[in-house]
């Protein structure tokens, strides 16, 4: 399984913000989920196939989250950047 793993720590308060050069599918997921995602399991997200970037979520609580690029298997390659905006999420900023 290909994909690219970032890994940080934010509220509800704060986006997680993604850049894409290209559609894939992106998941936010916490430590437990994480875990069931490399083990190819049953696991929630929050996320999906992201086609606009940039591509903005709001975690639902405090946490160490994981963020995971892939393209689902299918062929190809895509780059991403993903960085946390501290407190964005009280701007009322679109999400995605």
């Amino acid at each position: 399984m290909n994909f690219l793993h970032y890994e940080l720590t934010a509220g509800p308060d704060d986006l997680i913000e993604t850049k894409l050069d290209a559609a894939a599918n992106v998941r936010l997921l916490d430590q437990a989920n994480y875990n069931r995602y490399r083990r190819s399991e049953s696991h929630t997200y929050i996320g999906g196939y992201v086609k606009v970037s940039p591509y903005l979520v709001k975690p639902p609580r405090y946490d160490k989250w994981h963020v995971v690029v892939d393209l689902g298997g299918g062929a190809g390659s895509v780059n991403a950047s993903v960085r946390v905006l501290p407190h964005a999420a009280k701007t009322g900023a679109r999400l995605g």
